[in-house]
């Protein structure tokens, strides 16, 4: 059930689901809301666990979906080993920004007191707490974590619908940005030469931030700077780092989506940004697809079955004719669906592509996930869809 085909990763050769599973370290799995996302990425890092390797599936989305699929209560912001009978390990967690900041406060602070100054700080509490883009931020950084000292052979992450996916790819390189910005290098001189030594233009800056918020805040700021001075330079390297991670040739990117039209049409939108970024999908997976049960030859072969039928007079024709027309119901609502994402798949060529047929439950258990996993990694290197 795949068109196969090389993978579209720069200098990469072929690949399929089985090799990316097998040979990857870094799989990104991608999609809009209410695709199976969450269910796709764990079911990748089962298959591993499954081939012996040590895995390690992680969820940027806040939701418990993660947890409900591998069987367990709740997910903290470490990894939590799922037990299986498997040769390898399967671990995962769910992303704590706020819990990934202050773990990176302590442990690249110089001492005990500074992070504690860190972490007391009122901008530091509102940073982590209500700033727009430090989920991404935080990802990027667990991603560093996972992957530099984990252990793990692959980090499978499960990021949040599309349009938040392309802020945590490019999160790397806002942060970047952000650290090298001028009004960033001002706000940061005070506490490298004393707010008596500053320059004017920070001067200034700092008088008008006085005026508009209130010097309460100005002080913290400065308070929050001087704290946090000489750890930018690890954030701006680890940023750097993640953005070599992310475009290096064993990261993969899963493309999940579902034959809806809104779905179909952000996976285009987001197939061309990965495109632009030099991140293009390594495979796509077209999750809750109506399965086709015949093939047009088949189906015609029954017709003339029943038009012999029907000449014999064995009266088990209307029967017979019944089957062939639910049959053909059937591959007509395929084909539909195969229409509705035939431009997503002539976005990600020559990218290999899979189908996840439509279950009649909904995935709450590690057998279920098993039975998911089955089918996507059972269809490697074939085409299910008899339609020639």
């Amino acid at each position: 059930m795949t068109d196969t085909g090389p993978a579209s990763h720069p200098g990469v050769g072929p690949a399929t689901i089985d090799d990316i599973v097998r040979h990857r370290s870094i799989v990104i799995c991608c999609g809009s809301g209410g695709v199976g996302k969450t269910t796709t990425s764990a079911a990748i890092a089962l298959q591993a666990a499954r081939l012996g390797r040590t895995a390690c599936v992680v969820t940027i989305d806040p939701a418990r979906r993660l947890a409900n699929s591998l069987g367990v209560d709740e997910l903290s912001n470490s990894p939590t080993r799922i037990e299986g009978a498997w040769p390898g390990e399967l671990h995962a967690l769910m992303l704590d920004p706020k819990g990934t900041f202050d773990d990176l406060i302590t442990r690249y602070a110089d001492s005990e007191a500074q992070a504690d100054d860190i972490r007391i700080n009122r901008i530091y509490r509102n940073l982590t707490g209500t700033l727009s883009g430090t989920q991404e931020y935080m990802a990027m950084e667990k991603l560093h974590e996972l992957v530099e000292e984990g252990g793990f052979d692959v980090v499978v992450v499960d990021t949040p619908p599309s349009r938040n996916a392309l802020d945590f790819l490019d999160a790397p390189r806002r942060l970047t940005h952000f650290l090298e910005n001028r009004v960033f290098q001002a706000l940061m001189a005070p506490t490298r030469v004393g707010l008596r030594f500053m320059g004017v233009a920070a001067q200034a800056l700092l008088r008008t931030i006085s005026k508009v918020a209130g010097a309460d805040i100005v002080h913290d700021a400065v308070a929050f700077f001087q704290a946090f001075e000489g750890m930018e330079e690890g954030f701006r390297l680890r940023a750097a780092r993640v953005r070599e991670l992310l475009v290096q040739p064993g990261t993969a990117f899963v493309l999940v989506a579902s034959p809806r039209p809104d779905s179909v049409d952000e996976a285009v939108h987001f197939a061309g940004k990965l495109d632009e970024s030099g991140m293009a999908a390594t495979a796509l997976i077209v999750n809750r697809v109506q399965p086709r049960f015949a093939s047009d030859a088949q189906l015609a072969e029954l017709a003339l079955l029943g038009e012999r039928v029907d000449r014999t007079g064995h009266g088990v024709d209307d029967a017979l004719a019944d089957l062939v027309e639910n049959l053909a119901g059937y591959t007509l609502a395929s084909d539909r669906e195969e229409s509705t994402y035939a431009t997503l798949v002539a976005q990600v060529a020559p990218a290999p592509v899979y189908r996840i047929p439509l279950l009649n439950s909904d995935v709450h258990d590690l057998d279920g996930l098993t039975k998911v996993a089955d089918l996507l990694f059972g269809q490697d290197g074939q085409d299910d869809r008899t339609d020639a």
